[in-house]
């Protein structure tokens, strides 16, 4: 397959365990299938980019897709790394539960598919630990804007196997408005009283943690 980096440099050489470790998922290379997408990540405010473009070869890897896991899975993977300001005694204690309940063995794949946690989304799944917004909400969430699945190459064997082809200069003038439209048009549709707002006999944080539901559990699928 063809994936793209964006990037604030070119990068002809991924390198295995380098970047940060408080990414989504840990340390990894993080790419997309779409360009337009790689080009908005590239960039920031004044700042412009460059589009990587790789050839991957994923024959005999070994992919965790977190979109087919129920969003309590991808939240507590998350929880494992990014640094989340937990300011309330009930986010704390559903980070505690979250990780220990629902997380996975996600460190033993090559690749992790998964949403990318953009500003909109971090923000959405602050607001379910604090117990504002539902499962089912937070669900529908991942999917406002279309603000994009990301590919994350995690082995040394998935290192191996990708291929550099070119870069593109990535402009902030044209690239950095479209990021920040597609991640305004999410949190319109987010605030929308109609989606977001309580629902009787939705499952909230709350109730998961009073019920003791685990990652099985067929009311959270």
């Amino acid at each position: 397959m063809i994936i793209f980096h964006g990037s604030d440099h070119i990068i002809r050489r991924p390198e295995y365990h380098a970047g940060r470790r408080n990414n989504d998922y840990g340390y990894g290379f993080y790419c997309t299938l779409f360009e337009d997408m790689a080009k908005e990540w590239s960039v920031g405010a004044g700042r412009s980019g460059y589009c990587n473009r790789y050839r991957f070869d994923t024959t005999g890897l070994t992919t965790l897709n977190l979109n087919e896991y129920p969003i309590l899975t991808w939240l507590a993977v998350l929880l494992e790394n990014r640094v989340f300001h937990l300011n309330s005694p009930l986010a704390r204690e559903a980070c505690n539960y979250l990780r220990n309940e629902f997380c996975i063995d996600y460190g033993s794949y090559d690749i992790i598919k998964g949403y990318r946690a953009d500003d909109s989304y971090f923000s959405f799944a602050q607001d379910f630990l604090n117990g504002t917004i539902s499962v089912s909400q937070l669900a529908a969430s991942m999917k406002l804007g279309d603000l994009g699945e990301q590919i994350v190459l995690k082995s040394r064997q998935s290192f191996d196997r990708i291929e550099y082809l070119d870069s593109e200069e990535v402009d902030s003038r044209i690239w950095y408005p479209r990021r920040k439209a597609r991640d305004d048009a999410a949190r319109r549709e987010y605030y929308s009283v109609d989606k977001m707002r309580y629902v009787k006999g939705d499952i909230y944080i709350t109730r998961i943690i009073d019920e003791e539901m685990k990652r099985n559990d067929e009311r959270l699928q």
